[in-house]
């Protein structure tokens, strides 16, 4: 992912002290994007990756088995159908 397309994705977040160092893990290897349909898929998806601290994470989600760290931890999902729209559209086109 280019530091352009990290920084768009990520923009709710551009003012937080974490910032830098999201786009900087988020392009610092390979990333995976998917378009994952279904009903309640934004829901579904969730709780399959977990809560966002792996903390508080399911053992068997993604982040509860996967996730070490908050700022690195695994997986990204919209949190709504918006986000999704708007993320897809970042990602995929129009």
């Amino acid at each position: 992912m280019s530091k352009e397309l990290a920084e768009e994705h990520y923009k709710e977040h551009k003012d937080k002290p974490f910032f830098g160092d999201l786009v900087s893990f988020i392009t610092s290897g390979p990333v995976v994007a998917m378009q994952i349909e279904g009903e309640d898929v934004v829901l579904q998806i969730r709780n399959i990756m977990g809560a966002t601290n792996p903390n508080d994470a399911t053992p068997g989600s993604i982040r509860g088995d996967l996730a070490t760290e908050l700022d690195k931890n695994v997986v990204h999902g919209s949190d709504s159908n918006e986000s999704a729209e708007r993320e897809l559209s970042l990602f995929f086109g129009n």
